[in-house]
């Protein structure tokens, strides 16, 4: 943690970890933890690139875990923006069709803003967006039978397409960008969600937003 932003200024926090570490879940807490409405939640996820030229199986068999397959570019201007109070636009992905939705969210600035997503600390232009770095560090199991729950569960996916993606992008792009970016963190949460490592957090974002 380079800076502490002063009492006026927003902070900005960056969540990453690897799919199905549990980075979200410590975002929610976090948030829910401040209990404040003067909070946002921005997900990495949302600015995947649209490829509106591709058929859904050319698009399912997109590289999803690759730094360029995300829009980083727009979410950093639109860090920059809410950082200047300005109001942005937040884009909407669907993970059924691998498609943005044309509706977007309106994201108004506010206090503090958390993003998470798997990469969120690789990129040196959105790392140094961040005043605090966090990365939730989970065993390679434990983060599969997660993936496999939730993309089975609610993206309508199949065992094996979920097994295929995990062992030809998921795995081999977690160890050549995401594991080597949690030594860009200020806070390693070991074992994933924390209570001690959230609640920590959280005093740090009240203190600074009690102007202690």
């Amino acid at each position: 943690m380079e800076r502490w932003p002063n009492d006026d200024e927003m902070l900005i926090i960056g969540i990453a970890g690897g799919s199905g570490s549990g980075k979200t879940t410590v975002a929610s807490a976090v948030v829910e933890g401040l209990d404040s409405s003067d909070v946002a939640i921005i997900q990495h996820d949302s600015y995947y690139r649209d490829h509106p030229d591709l058929s859904l199986e050319q698009r399912s068999e997109l590289n999803f875990d690759h730094p360029d397959a995300f829009e980083t570019e727009l979410l950093v201007d639109h860090l920059r923006a809410l950082r200047k109070n300005d109001p942005i636009d937040k884009p909407q992905y669907d993970f059924a069709t691998h498609r943005r939705l044309p509706e977007t969210v309106r994201v108004d600035p506010c206090k503090v803003v958390v993003v998470e997503g798997i990469l969120v600390l690789v990129e040196p232009e959105l790392r140094d967006r961040f005043d605090l770095k966090i990365f939730v560090d989970t065993d390679a199991d434990i983060r599969f039978i997660r993936r496999m729950q939730r993309d089975v569960k609610d993206r309508g996916r199949s065992v094996e397409s979920v097994t295929s993606q995990y062992l030809e992008t998921v795995r081999p792009m977690h160890l050549r960008f995401v594991e080597g970016s949690k030594r860009y963190a200020d806070l390693i949460m070991p074992e994933g969600y924390s209570e001690p490592g959230v609640g920590t957090v959280i005093s740090m974002v009240r203190s600074h937003l009690d102007g202690d």
